[in-house]
């Protein structure tokens, strides 16, 4: 081993070569068809599932992109908790926020305003 060449890890991966990143491609384009099709097929009484669906499907495709083309997949898994921390807690903002104006406050509630 020459003194200039990096030792490496034993627990580093290598990364995906260009088949993989095509197989990759390929299943996010089968999944994306998939979210078209469910947005034309689910009608009347079924239209209800159409946004658990969504994200559901969304969520998958998100963490192939982040894992594989961002490499977190390879990375130290501090650099995977960082990330997953700050999505944890921007989805529980999120969720807090929709609680709060669209389930806590209801529509058409007379005001708090002081009587004359």
């Amino acid at each position: 081993m020459s003194v200039h060449a990096p030792a490496h890890h034993p627990t580093e991966a290598s990364h995906p070569g260009a088949t993989q990143y095509i197989q990759i491609a390929v299943i996010l384009s089968v999944i994306t068809a998939v979210e078209v099709a469910v947005y034309y097929i689910l009608v009347g009484d079924m239209r209800a599932l159409l946004g658990p669906v969504l994200i559901v499907l969304s969520a998958i495709k998100f963490a192939m992109v982040v894992m594989f083309y961002m490499h977190l997949k390879f990375d130290h898994r501090l650099f995977t908790g960082m990330f997953v921390f700050g999505l944890v807690t921007a989805g529980f903002t999120i969720i807090a926020f929709i609680a709060l104006f669209h389930g806590l406050i209801p529509v058409g509630a007379p005001s708090a305003a002081p009587p004359h």
